[in-house]
């Protein structure tokens, strides 16, 4: 390790970490080891180590949670936002592994925008799914679904079963649906959804807001949809 300039240091220590990655002994979600530990490694101090674990992270290759360590950042994944938006399908196009859990489901009144975009009556019941969407076991994005609780009374049942929204809808009757709008927002990831999406509170994400509808145009879904703003990239095609 070379010693004689404080730059030479960190950047050795930098270019070590990065042919690291890029020969696939640290994988995408894996956990470098920890400052002290690299500190060890090099004979460095721990300023030196954060130094080059700072401008890797700069450059998108890791990514930090506060009190948990470094990680290796994935590639961030095509998510192609059309007539028809499939999470299951758009991630194994993209070569990836889809999963969903459950966060939360639960029957309530709607609130305003939900019963707006279901075109509903003020105070109507609707089935509201919250969960966390992963792509090969790494979470790329938190999402709430709202359904229209009358028209798919054991809705929550199937969503249980299933854990996803396009074989839930199928069991109910709807073989088909397409998307009828779609807003994307830029935010700033709040507590919660940093510890879901493994990132730093504040950390930029995504918002998705849409409505889809069935063959005859009825709303059946308002879905809203946080993506973590590093490993997912938003394509837009023709609706």
């Amino acid at each position: 390790m070379p010693r004689d300039k404080p730059d030479a240091l960190w950047r050795a220590i930098h270019d070590n970490l990065n042919a690291d990655i890029a020969a696939a002994r640290y994988a995408p979600g894996d956990k470098l080891p920890t400052e002290a530990a690299l500190a060890i490694r090099f004979g460095v101090n721990r300023h030196t180590v954060r130094r080059a674990l700072g401008e890797l992270s700069e450059a998108g290759v890791i990514f930090t949670r506060r009190g948990a360590g470094a990680f290796v950042a994935h590639r961030p994944t095509d998510y192609p936002i059309g007539a028809r938006v499939r999470f299951h399908q758009n991630l194994r196009a993209a070569g990836r592994l889809p999963a969903k859990e459950i966060l939360a489901l639960e029957t309530r009144a709607a609130d305003t925008a939900e019963a707006e975009a279901l075109r509903l009556v003020p105070g109507a019941q609707v089935h509201v799914y919250d969960g966390l969407s992963l792509a090969d076991g790494m979470p790329v994005a938190t999402f709430r679904s709202t359904f229209p609780a009358a028209r798919f009374p054991d809705l929550p049942q199937a969503l249980q079963r299933l854990k996803s929204v396009t074989e839930a809808l199928r069991e109910q009757g709807v073989a088909d649906y397409t998307r009828a709008s779609t807003r994307l927002t830029a935010k700033l990831a709040s507590p919660t959804q940093a510890l879901h999406l493994h990132l730093n509170p504040g950390a930029p994400i995504l918002r998705t807001t849409a409505v889809n509808v069935d063959p005859d145009g009825h709303p059946i879904e308002y879905g809203r949809t946080w993506f973590a703003g590093d490993r997912i990239t938003l394509t837009l095609s023709d609706l």
